[in-house]
């Protein structure tokens, strides 16, 4: 146990207690992040890929009531009855579509028979550095909608503010938007497809790209198991070393011992046989 009493040092200490707080991030904060961003990612592709050849189908049928939202039906298109609801239009700043910036136009649509809900009509994008430019008014009436269902975002921390004389929002937060427009929304919103009543220019779809996110949770994974390993194999060889330097010392220190009388009249006369 005196070998392994450098452990006990101070240096030795800060150094297992870093690796095993690395570890612990690594497996347990940074891999599943990044797994969890690789299953939202391939979720979310395999629902874009399924809505392009499914046919659409009425919204009250995935969200019946004004409470709904329909998770698990994200990107399905859908079609909806109804009109929009004046004195409801809200942007969300800040966005880039296409490596331009942009603002999404956003309103709310009462569904005959059905919820009221959010509507992202499209985009425009700003005049002189982030003016917000004219932006044609949704048609007066009953229309009938084609659009892709979406998931309400969480705005979090992030407040409205009220900008060029339109209300505007950092992300479209169904019950944030709902309070801004004194309007009960579902808990899901409508993003229209191209050439529709009321649509500017259509929101593209996402790429389908899988990403880097599983790669970089198994780096991250692999991380948390080599950092233990490592301060394995360093102690290992620390332990080694220091086992060396105590046989080299102790062969040093015997054959530097002052010899016997006996072994110096050996040496001198020779020992009798």
């Amino acid at each position: 146990m005196r070998r392994l009493s450098f452990l006990l040092r101070p240096g030795w200490v800060a150094l297992a207690l870093v690796v095993v707080a690395f570890a612990y991030l690594c497996l347990t904060v940074l891999a599943p992040w990044q797994l969890g961003k690789n299953t939202k990612t391939s979720r979310e592709n395999n629902q874009i890929e399924a809505s392009l050849s499914a046919d659409p189908v009425p919204v009250t049928s995935l969200l019946p009531k004004q409470d709904s939202s329909a998770p698990d039906a994200q990107w399905r298109r859908v079609t909806a009855t109804g009109r929009y609801l004046p004195d409801t239009q809200v942007l969300e700043r800040l966005r880039v579509i296409g490596g331009s910036p942009a603002y999404e136009v956003l309103n709310a649509f009462a569904v005959d028979g059905g919820p009221t809900v959010l509507v992202s009509r499209g985009f425009v994008h700003p005049e002189h550095g982030t003016d917000v430019p004219p932006i044609q008014t949704p048609p007066p009436g009953t229309v009938t909608i084609t659009a892709r269902l979406r998931d309400s975002e969480t705005a979090g921390d992030k407040q409205p503010l009220n900008a060029g004389g339109y209300q505007q929002v950092y992300v479209i937060d169904t019950r944030q938007i709902a309070g801004l427009v004194k309007t009960p929304l579902a808990g899901s919103y409508l993003q229209l497809v191209e050439n529709q009543p009321g649509g500017l220019e259509a929101v593209p779809l996402p790429q389908l790209d899988a990403g880097p996110f599983l790669s970089y949770g198994i780096q991250w994974i692999a991380f948390g198991i080599l950092a233990p390993l490592g301060l394995g194999y360093f102690t290992y060889t620390e332990i080694r070393t220091r086992r060396a330097e105590a046989a080299r010392k102790a062969a040093h220190e015997a054959s530097s011992a002052p010899m016997s009388t006996e072994d110096k009249l050996a040496d001198r006369y020779g020992r009798r046989r």
